[in-house]
């Protein structure tokens, strides 16, 4: 442990401290040495009593800075995990952060380029265009063709904190688990597992041009989503360079209005947009909050999306699509017995769960809904209480589930900010009924019968000599059996043979030993004990040698 991790180790310790996090675990749940280190550190009190626990964590997080900000606004998701207070405080943490020295930005970027800036490009913007917790970005003009572009370069050193704040977060949140006990529903281990895997990969900026240059490819024909070039070519771990784009940002409503946009068109192509990515192309975006989002100038009544920060992409199992859009089908039809087979069918809740306490548990949660109109059912909240539902009968947490739930509240969100009277059902319900439809069925097996027939037409002349090989190898394993059954009975019946002739030695010893005392005479005796030393050695020799057929 180097001394920049002891120093970050104690600063963490000394906020948790001051706004007393460590009072939220019950005294019961605390061992005898715990009491101990916290006195060790007598001097550090809680400084804010009079506010609640969640407020509490909301603050710490957010004075620990961007990488603790950034597991509160994820933790914020987990439903299935913190009730509403905390996950209502943890929502509200924003990620502001002051931009770091322009000359080190410059040093930064030079350093991937191995050339100095002005080589490659023109009109270099010393004055960060944006800053965030993982990254900055500078304007410049490509001086190959004089595009404009945007370079996003991450801060220096950010890798090594993340690595020691995660380091530390590991650490806690081991503790944390033996504490609360077997049986927790938290998990923090596996939160904290979670979170590494995302927030790494966001310190990898040329794994976020490829998964910007994927979904670009994905709507490069559409009129509802644009992604910005990327200049692959100019793209390395710590540095990204994309086209400039210019748009209005999502939550500036009034400036929307202003330009005369269709708002409801635009919020119904967020829906689509959604249910695209994720059971057309099965690779969504899955940070849209408001700060990644523009919206065009152009066209103000046939508006299209921008998105932007590819760094956090999700994706789902054939196997989880299927149970996921038969969940929002059953949803839709009310078919609450449905719900709860795919719960428990896709592992999603214990196979244990009684069936039918479930089915009534979501009936109560999902009833209430169709009795208001519509544009006043949030859909966001009722997945929210699903999963509080299922919370109940022990939910086994699915990460990606969580990535999408977070998605879907960003994106219903974002579209009622937009057009208050956004009917997200009406929206959603034909393209999940058309794509089941495409999934089973006789188009379905169509389909994969013409995708798979290039290959099966490649492979068709090679079948006689396989079916020839596999006869050879049938009937060769056909003899090793044959063999093996033969090897096995001879086996078996040395052993008989040998069992018997111990058996019949054994009952010869004893009348022979019989015999020698009674008072007649004693010739009987000497042939039963002859015979039975005699039959004992012949069995004992005749027994097989091994096991192995």
């Amino acid at each position: 442990m180097t001394i920049a991790s002891i120093r970050r180790g104690y600063q963490v310790i000394k906020t948790v401290l001051h706004y007393g996090l460590d009072e939220i675990i019950a005294n019961k749940k605390t061992p005898w040495y715990f009491s101990l280190l916290r006195n060790c550190f007598f001097w550090l009190r809680n400084q804010h009593k009079d506010k609640p626990a969640a407020e509490r964590l909301k603050l710490a997080m957010q004075e620990l800075g961007p990488v603790y900000i950034k597991l509160g606004q994820m933790l914020s998701t987990r439903r299935d995990l913190l009730n509403d207070e905390w996950a209502n405080e943890l929502s509200m943490l924003q990620d502001r952060v002051p931009p770091f020295d322009s000359a080190l930005a410059r040093q930064a970027i030079e350093a991937e380029l191995k050339a100095p800036i002005e080589s490659l490009f023109d009109n270099f913007d010393e004055t960060p265009l944006a800053s965030a917790s993982i990254s900055q970005v500078h304007t410049a003009n490509l001086k190959e063709n004089g595009a404009e572009v945007v370079l996003k370069v991450l801060r220096p050193n950010v890798e090594a904190q993340v690595q020691a704040d995660l380091q530390l977060m590991c650490q806690a949140a081991d503790l944390l688990e033996k504490l609360l006990g077997e049986g927790n529903r938290l998990r923090p281990a596996e939160v904290i597992d979670d979170y590494r895997t995302t927030i790494l990969g966001e310190l990898n900026l040329n794994l976020e041009a490829l998964n910007a240059v994927k979904l670009r490819n994905n709507f490069l024909d559409s009129d509802a989503l644009y992604v910005p070039y990327v200049y692959e070519d100019y793209c390395y771990p710590r540095l990204m360079v994309m086209e400039r784009v210019y748009g209005i940002p999502v939550s500036d409503v009034e400036a929307l209005k202003a330009q005369g946009t269709n708002l409801k068109l635009l919020a119904e192509r967020g829906v689509e947009l959604f249910f695209t990515q994720v059971f057309r192309d099965n690779f969504f975006h899955a940070d849209m909050h408001p700060g990644n989002i523009f919206i065009s100038r152009e066209h103000p009544d046939n508006p299209f999306y921008i998105g932007m920060d590819c760094g956090i992409m999700g994706t789902l199992s054939d196997v989880d699509k299927r149970y996921l859009a038969e969940n929002f089908l059953a949803f839709f039809n009310r078919d609450y017995q449905r719900i709860a087979q795919l719960y428990i069918e896709s592992g999603w809740v214990s196979e244990n769960t009684d069936v039918l306490a479930f089915e009534q548990a979501v009936k109560v949660v999902c009833e209430p809904m169709f009795n208001k109109p519509l544009d006043e059912i949030s859909f966001g909240h009722v997945l929210l209480e699903l999963f509080r539902t299922a919370r109940q009968f022990d939910i086994v947490v699915q990460p990606q589930l969580v990535l999408l739930e977070k998605t879907l509240l960003y994106i219903e969100g974002l579209g009622r900010q937009l057009y208050p009277q956004l009917d997200l059902w009406s929206t959603a319900k034909p393209f999940l009924e058309q794509w089941m439809s495409e999934q089973v069925g006789p188009k379905a097996i169509f389909d994969k019968v013409k995708m798979k027939s290039p290959y099966w037409a490649e492979k068709l002349p090679e079948f006689p000599e396989l079916i020839y090989d596999n006869l050879k190898v049938g009937r060769k394993l056909l003899g090793t059996q044959q063999q093996m059954l033969d090897k096995y009975l001879k086996f078996q019946h040395k052993a008989h043979k040998s069992n018997y002739l111990l058996i019949t030695s054994a009952v010869l010893l004893i009348c022979g030993t019989l015999l020698l005392n009674q008072d007649a005479t004693l010739w009987p005796s000497y042939i039963c004990i002859t015979s039975g030393i005699v039959l004992w050695l012949t069995g004992w020799r005749s027994r097989p040698k091994n096991r192995k057929f």
